[in-house]
């Protein structure tokens, strides 16, 4: 059996159903934790399939399986795929557009879903060739924290079989449909949010030595935190430390009694994110303190890094050239971002590569943009790769 040929004939065979799946997905687009619809519309699938799974793991997550009907040699690997979308309004005119005010799937979990459903359908077809197991995580809750990845950890996710390895891939448009791109080591940073309130006696902005002035306070950690960044930290390891929230609700003659502030951490290292960690409330702290002011602070569990396993990641790098040709497969650089498949790399060798979504006139629109919208041939290099890898990696 030629399986490159195989996977080539089946994703053709699946190929218009998955852009169904992809389509309704993209019109009813539901939020982080509530993707009760999107769940339920996977179950009734892969019942339809007759593929066994578990469903409410970790909220509205789901694993999938099949197993090979050859006599089992213990091995397994599993696909992730995220289904939750982001808090955007969308404006692309399309027949699928959301009928979700502003909701919308602006990241590709879409496109992340819909394929491993057709994964799931072509693997179930062909399991007469597997000798172990692959597992299908549909998961939740990736774009906001505490992530549905570690939530579904936590539920016993793999308390049946655990994988030898996990792959997930995702959108990625700097790459046109059709190739992929991998990286290996430390690919994206961990995310761990920082909420600050600056506390004080405000009043009269002409009497300021009558108040604890909580805005030039508040000013003033914003900058003695960006020294953490230039001063503290290892300068071989890097890192970001971002404050897109300052609310001040004051006048322009009012100090208010209370400013509060929001940011987020960006580390490529987990020993300098936990030092950071434990450095930051102590700056807040005595910078407040110094206006006369007190402080609260919260720095939330995040994100860990995410890890692309060097071997792991060497192994699908190999598999995707012998299925795409060396021609379209690419490297994509390491960034600040990040991603709640640090959780799932935290615990099992992983490999995290990018699948080009773009067209030859570069319309896709930006990742979390309202124009964001994937170039529908990419389906098919999404499902075939996963079922090539599923069915090449060691499942004789």
């Amino acid at each position: 059996m030629n399986i490159a040929e195989t996977i080539h004939r089946q994703t053709e065979d699946v190929y218009t159903e998955i852009v169904r799946h992809y389509q309704y997905l993209h019109r009813h687009p539901e939020l982080s934790y509530h993707e009760e619809n999107t769940s339920r519309y996977v179950a009734d699938f892969l019942e339809a399939e007759g593929i066994s799974f578990r469903r409410n793991i970790g909220g509205n997550g789901l694993l999938a399986w099949v197993q090979g009907t050859k006599p089992d040699n213990g091995h397994t690997v599993a696909f992730v795929a995220d289904m939750d979308a982001l808090p955007v309004q969308e404006k692309n005119e399309i027949p699928y557009k959301s009928v979700h005010k502003g909701v919308m799937h602006a990241c590709g979990h879409d496109s992340h879903t819909a394929s491993l459903m057709g994964v799931a359908k072509m693997v179930h077809t062909l399991r007469d060739e597997l000798a172990g197991r692959v597992l299908f995580v549909f998961q939740p809750g990736e774009e906001q924290s505490p992530g549905g990845a570690d939530l579904m950890l936590k539920d016993h996710l793999f308390a049946d079989r655990e994988p030898d390895f996990i792959v997930k891939q995702h959108a990625y448009v700097d790459l046109p449909a059709g190739k992929v791109a991998f990286q290996t080591g430390t690919v994206m940073a961990s995310a761990d949010e920082v909420h600050i309130k600056i506390i004080g006696h405000g009043g009269h902005g002409a009497l300021p030595h009558e108040l604890n002035d909580t805005v030039l306070a508040a000013s003033n950690v914003i900058v003695a935190l960006q020294q953490i960044v230039s001063r503290r930290r290892n300068p071989f390891s890097p890192m970001t430390l971002s404050f897109g929230k300052f609310i001040a609700p004051g006048a322009t003659n009012v100090i208010p009694d209370e400013v509060v502030l929001a940011g987020s951490l960006r580390c490529m290292d987990e020993s300098e994110r936990f030092k950071m960690c434990k450095i930051i409330p102590d700056i807040i702290e005595s910078t407040a303190a110094a206006y006369g002011c007190s402080c609260q602070v919260a720095i939330p569990q995040g994100y860990p890094c995410t890890v692309s396993h060097e071997d792991i990641t060497a192994q699908v790098r190999a598999q995707a050239v012998n299925y795409l040709g060396e021609e379209n497969v690419a490297e994509y650089p390491r960034r600040m971002t990040a991603e709640d498949f640090g959780f799932f790399t935290q615990k099992y060798p992983c490999c995290f590569y990018r699948f080009g979504v773009n067209n030859a006139q570069q319309t896709c629109g930006k990742l979390h943009s309202s124009t964001f919208l994937i170039n529908e041939d990419a389906l098919k290099t999404t499902s075939a790769l996963f079922a090539f890898i599923a069915l090449t990696s060691f499942l004789k």
